[in-house]
């Protein structure tokens, strides 16, 4: 089996409803998003996907929530924006904008040291 991954950053707001702590505030994060979909054969160049494919792709994911108040946004409004769900969010998009690839995983960062994963 074969993988390939493409990152990219976004900047965004949210507040976690129901929860108690600081994170019920209203604050920020500078995202970091890894996007890995797999292959058990290579294409006719060698390759699962083109690297310029999955970061086009990756970027259309994550627009919608880039310098944006997550909580406000569609999908949101009734799913908390933790980390969590943010990886669902764009694995779903990711498959959304383009079926044909196999994406097995979807990496949020939301500080250095703290992250979330979504697959399937």
């Amino acid at each position: 089996m074969y993988t390939v991954s493409v990152e990219s950053r976004f900047s965004s707001a949210h507040n976690l409803r129901g929860y108690k702590g600081k994170c019920e505030d209203l604050h920020g994060h500078n995202w970091k998003v890894r996007l890995t979909v797999f292959s058990a054969e290579l294409d006719h160049l060698g390759m699962v996907c083109d690297f310029t494919v999955l970061k086009d792709v990756l970027k259309k994911a994550i627009e919608s929530l880039d310098h944006k108040y997550l909580n406000e946004a569609e999908y949101f409004k009734s799913v908390n924006p933790t980390s969590e769900n943010i990886a669902r969010y764009v694995f779903e998009e990711v498959s959304r904008i383009k079926p044909e690839l196999n994406v097995k995983k979807v990496k949020v960062w939301e500080t250095e040291t703290s992250s979330a994963t979504y697959s399937k």
